[in-house]
């Protein structure tokens, strides 16, 4: 028996001054990369790696994009590279105190 049903999703991306969301019709089954792929924001924005970039769900990340099925109404999520890691951040947060206190 074919499936020929369709879902409804909306993949999205933001950077600091510009976002996007494409609101797609895919066939049901439809994996997150896969929707990733067909959004076509990588022709929005230069430099972005649909293939390499991590991706989520709600705002959940998606340890296996290549895999994991959309339900319809699902929202995708592109994710950014840190530029810094938190915890280091945290760290040279706590040095800089530490100095004016013992300053």
């Amino acid at each position: 028996m074919e499936n020929n049903q369709t879902i409804h999703v909306e993949v999205a991306y933001a950077l600091p001054d510009k976002q996007r969301i494409m609101a797609l019709e895919l066939p049901s089954g439809t994996t997150v990369r896969e929707a990733v792929m067909q959004s076509g924001l990588d022709k929005q924005f230069p430099g972005l790696d649909l293939l390499a970039a991590d991706v989520g769900v709600f705002g959940k990340v998606v340890s296996k994009p290549d895999v994991e099925v959309l339900k319809d109404g699902d929202r995708v999520e592109i994710y950014r590279p840190l530029i810094a890691d938190p915890k280091e951040v945290r760290k040279q947060r706590a040095a800089k105190a530490k100095a004016r206190r013992e300053a």
